[in-house]
């Protein structure tokens, strides 16, 4: 009896690939990797836009209006992938109606109505004001009576209002700053909270994903500000394009630090999952967080933002080669939400095993509906861009405009 327990002992240690039935299906697939990742670079384009009101980065105020509505755009997506995923997004108003407070993913609905109504909102709309009046003034009838309806009505342009303008804007943005930590730190502490998934139960889970979210939404706005640019006719402010790669590569810095020593400190405990999670770093992930996260998406992009920022590059290939790292850089912090999400249901609750994700096209959950989502905020983007100009000429070009015809009239 005692070799028959000991024969099936090693041959149940030698079983790899292999999950209980009970464990084999993937509740979370591509629509909740894509949840972290959309919600991260809202939190990002924010905190780079309270760069210039808050801590009075003067480089980075060409992207301020900019940031603010690519937070605002991608932020009336970020609920789409929960709500797609769940299957009956009509039942998502029960959150407020029956609210449970123990529950954190029933949570993110307050979270995303405070940031969204009385921060978001706000600011764009007190930052906006005096421009929307002016604007309105030089407008066809439709756009007037929209700006005029975006204004609710108002029409004052006195120093004392344009004043309290300016104060409120700081006022919102000192509040709109640990809203915007709490709106994507919740989502790591929501995996971090696992405590019976080793690979997502850590204390450095929400700080990771924070930093992480930082690093995506900064090489966000930078992409979409210097393809606006080129598109406009315009060059791109070199000084700010600098600032931007400055401080892309010091949260890129404290990113990989901060999951290195998150690594470090798993190896550290050694707990019983570390075979498990070696097992599957080393096949199921390889591809993904070795080559993808740490090499093109981390590593690649560190060594040309610290090469072509504190190099004699020309403007010309300096310009270009932080927009390639800005890119690799998206790219390594979706392969990070992938290996987070999808790599912490890979292996089995006991331990013994791993599976595979499979992808699927169609369907709802499939990647033809994801890449819809991704695209999605950049239509929205597109419209808000023309409805409220974000660029520093468009208020000039409105105010001359208004002078000239001022003076036509005289």
């Amino acid at each position: 009896m005692q070799q028959h327990l000991e024969r099936l002992q090693s041959a149940t240690e030698q079983i790899s690939g292999f999950i209980y039935p009970n464990e084999i299906e993937l509740h979370w697939g591509l629509l909740v990797v894509l949840y972290p990742y959309i919600t991260g670079l809202v939190a990002g384009a924010f905190i780079l836009a309270s760069l210039e009101k808050v801590f009075k980065v003067k480089e980075v105020e060409p992207t301020y209006r900019l940031a603010l509505l690519t937070a605002l755009a991608f932020l009336l997506v970020a609920p789409l992938p929960l709500l797609a995923h769940l299957g009956h997004p009509e039942r998502s108003f029960e959150i407020f109606l029956t609210p449970h407070f123990k529950s954190a993913m029933a949570m993110f609905g307050f979270v995303y109505a405070w940031y969204l109504m009385l921060v978001l909102l706000l600011e764009i709309w007190f930052e906006y004001r005096a421009d929307l009046v002016r604007w309105g003034r030089q407008a066809g009838t439709i756009k007037k009576v929209l700006y005029y309806a975006i204004t609710l009505g108002s029409r004052d342009l006195s120093p004392e209002a344009v004043a309290f303008d300016k104060k409120a804007v700081h006022a919102i943005t000192l509040v709109g700053i640990p809203s915007a930590f709490l709106l994507h730190g919740y989502v790591g502490f929501i995996f971090g909270s696992v405590k019976a998934n080793p690979w997502w139960s850590s204390v450095l889970m929400p700080i990771v994903f924070l930093f992480s979210a930082i690093v995506s939404g900064i090489s966000l706005v930078f992409m979409i500000y210097y393809v606006t640019t080129q598109l406009r006719g315009r060059q791109p402010d070199m000084a700010c394009l600098d600032k931007l790669a400055s401080f892309l590569l010091y949260a890129l810095i404290l990113d990989l630090s901060l999951e290195t020593l998150d690594f470090i400190h798993r190896l550290y405990e050694s707990e019983e999952s570390i075979g498990i999670l070696s097992e599957l770093i080393v096949s199921k992930l390889y591809i993904s967080l070795t080559i993808v996260q740490i090499l093109i998406g981390t590593i690649a992009p560190l060594l040309i933002l610290a090469f072509s920022r504190f190099s004699r590059l020309p403007s010309e290939l300096k310009r270009v080669a932080y927009f390639i790292a800005a890119l690799l850089v998206q790219v390594g912090i979706f392969s990070t939400r992938w290996n987070v999400v999808i790599g912490g249901q890979l292996f089995s609750k006991s331990l013994r095993g791993l599976t595979v994700y499979k992808l699927e096209l169609g369907g709802i959950e499939g990647l033809f509906t994801c890449i819809g989502l991704v695209i999605l905020p950049f239509v929205i983007l597109y419209v808000l861009v023309k409805l409220l100009p974000p660029w520093e000429d468009a208020a000039a070009e409105v105010v001359e405009g208004a002078a000239a015809a001022a003076g036509r009239t005289e």
